[in-house]
């Protein structure tokens, strides 16, 4: 038997496509790493390498105990000053409290650099900022109706007015619990509430008695097993009565008040006010007397035990960008009575006062500086930088071997922790393009060739000086060594103290 050529030839190779995953990567930011301060719960004393925080033992036991003042509520109106070279944790100790603290006590982080705007005066953006960090926990108690829809029925009657069509006079509902059932006869305000919720039969909803306020909560698990793909989320069947008094805690800022009674909606017939919402509005200034009002209302929600105040923490990296009339301004606003905890972060030494002529420690005033307790970070050794390298390459998931890593430790130690923990990813894309899984020394040092560091950058530019253009367009001479970019030549791997590898603080740029 013979096999044509032809049909050989004409046999069609099938492509097979991998499925691949669409769980949702989280994505990798530059403290995505740090869980906490990695305090023993027992001792409150820092372990290393715990919660992905290594080194800053001092620094964390320090940050451990505002913690503890912070949740006993005896921090508010202070401010803690975070100071140490570039590179040695700052922020992510102020990260790491955040996370101790929990999700539901306010945290506002900003830069120094935001308070400066057009439109918006420097002490609006700083008091902003205040009154989002301090909380307000509104607790109720309402009368609600909650259970299963079993019945939805709008009861139509003739149009009173002669026409053809007809309206609906009230809307019959049916609502289930574990321990009864009850029938509800709503007003018809309340339907175009449930069209625009999508509530239908099966659901759990519950709804408020004095208002009249509508909230789906879900579908009821009883129908979980009628689909196979069912988008909709599963929740039990009530228990108890279907009229309940149920409590309600809601958590919102000051600043969420402020912004809700300053924009007011207008009345149904003001096309002003209609107008003035379809049109961009610009960002004014919310006045001190709303303010005041605004404190009134929430002093008097405490003494009636309505509310309970939580002050939170605000965070102002890179203070000495502030200028004066900031720091004037923050002498007030921590005085307050409503006031949260400020912490300041800096990695200046002897600097400028922005705005004055002063020469202060850190940029900062001394008589505010007076107020504030400091916690200094120390630069990393290189034990430490190796160990923050194995985390971090983790976390980006990166696979080192075991010279590369010593050899990214020790660049690490004569460069910053910054610019190896920048190299990881560079490095691994060199290894995958070599068909390797693993980065070794090989590739860090190739990578290391392609991207120098800032002390590398700074001898380059010492060393080209008659090429190097000045600010203003003119070529330096070779003995001006001054005309330097004062960025380049205040640079802490420049100075005296970096060859031996104690990186100092920076000093003034300006």
């Amino acid at each position: 038997m013979t096999v044509e050529s032809g049909a050989a030839l004409s046999t069609k190779l099938v492509n097979i496509d991998e499925v691949k995953s669409t769980a949702r990567k989280q994505r990798v930011a530059a403290h995505s790493h740090v869980k906490g301060l990695g305090l023993n719960p027992e001792t409150h004393l820092p372990s290393d390498n715990a919660n992905g925080f290594i080194g800053q033992l001092e620094a964390r036991e320090a940050a451990g105990v505002i913690v503890d003042l912070i949740r006993m509520k005896r921090m508010a109106g202070r401010a803690i000053l975070l100071a140490g070279p570039p590179g040695t944790g700052k922020t992510a100790i102020a990260l790491a409290m955040a996370q101790e603290l929990g999700d539901k006590m306010p945290f506002c982080p900003m830069v120094g650099s935001e308070v400066y705007s057009s439109e918006v005066k420097k002490t609006e953006v700083l008091m902003e900022n205040f009154r989002r960090s301090i909380g307000l926990r509104v607790r109720e108690k309402k009368e609600v109706y909650e259970g299963e829809v079993t019945e939805l029925t709008p009861v139509e009657n003739e149009n009173a007015t002669g026409g053809y069509g007809k309206i609906i006079s009230h809307v019959l509902i049916g609502l289930k619990t574990v321990k009864g059932s009850k029938q509800l006869k709503l007003d018809p305000s309340i339907y175009d509430t449930l069209l625009k919720q999508k509530i239908e039969v099966g659901d759990v909803i519950y709804i408020e008695a004095n208002s009249g306020a509508v909230k789906r909560l879900g579908r009821c698990d009883v129908y979980a097993t009628e689909f196979d793909l069912e988008a909709d989320e599963f929740v039990p069947l009530p228990k108890g009565d279907v009229r309940k008094s149920k409590e309600i805690v809601q958590d919102v800022t000051l600043h969420d008040l402020d912004v809700a009674n300053a924009r007011p909606h207008g009345t149904a017939g003001n096309v002003k006010s209609l107008v003035g919402q379809l049109l961009k509005p610009k960002k004014t200034e919310i006045t001190e007397r709303l303010r005041q009002e605004v404190n009134s209302v929430v002093n008097d929600y405490i003494e009636q035990g309505i509310a309970e105040l939580m002050p939170g923490v605000l965070f102002i990296d890179e203070v000495h960008m502030l200028d004066i009339e900031c720091f004037t301004y923050l002498h007030r606003a921590l005085e307050s009575t409503i006031s949260p905890i400020v912490i300041f972060a800096t990695n200046r030494g002897q600097c400028k006062v922005r705005g004055t002529e002063m020469i202060a420690p850190h940029g900062i005033p001394s008589d505010l500086l007076d107020r504030i307790l400091i916690i200094i970070t120390k630069p990393y050794k290189i034990e430490e930088i190796l160990s923050i390298v194995k985390i971090r390459a983790d976390a980006e998931g990166v696979k080192l071997n075991d010279d590369a890593v010593e050899h990214l430790s020790n660049l690490g130690a004569e460069t910053s922790l910054r610019y190896v923990v920048q190299l990881l990813t560079p490095a691994k894309l060199l290894a995958q393009v070599n068909s390797r899984d693993t980065v070794t020394k090989e590739d860090v040092r190739q990578c290391a060739e392609l991207f120098i560091d800032a002390k590398t950058s700074a001898q380059l530019v010492r060393s080209n000086e008659d090429r190097i253009r000045t600010s203003n367009g003119d070529h330096t001479c070779a003995s001006s060594s001054a005309q330097l970019d004062p960025v380049v030549t205040a640079h802490p791997l420049n100075s005296q103290a970096a060859s031996d590898g104690d990186v100092p603080m920076e000093t003034d740029r300006t």
